[in-house]
């Protein structure tokens, strides 16, 4: 049972475009570590006034 190879253009092409993997990326290549301020920066302060910008309720959402 062998295979048919075909030699036409297409083929050629699709198999140097897709023919091996890329290149595999190590872990550590994919992370960064980042030094953060104390307390998680300025923006991490609790603002109890603000707060309700930030809440979401579905009956409000749809007008009930």
């Amino acid at each position: 049972m062998g295979k048919d190879v075909t030699t036409d253009a297409a083929a050629v092409l699709r198999h140097a475009r897709f023919g091996q993997l890329p290149e595999r990326i190590r872990f550590e290549d994919m992370t960064e570590e980042v030094e953060t301020g104390p307390g998680g920066g300025a923006g991490a302060a609790h603002n109890p006034e603000g707060s309700w910008k930030y809440y979401s309720c579905l009956a409000l959402d749809l007008g009930l």
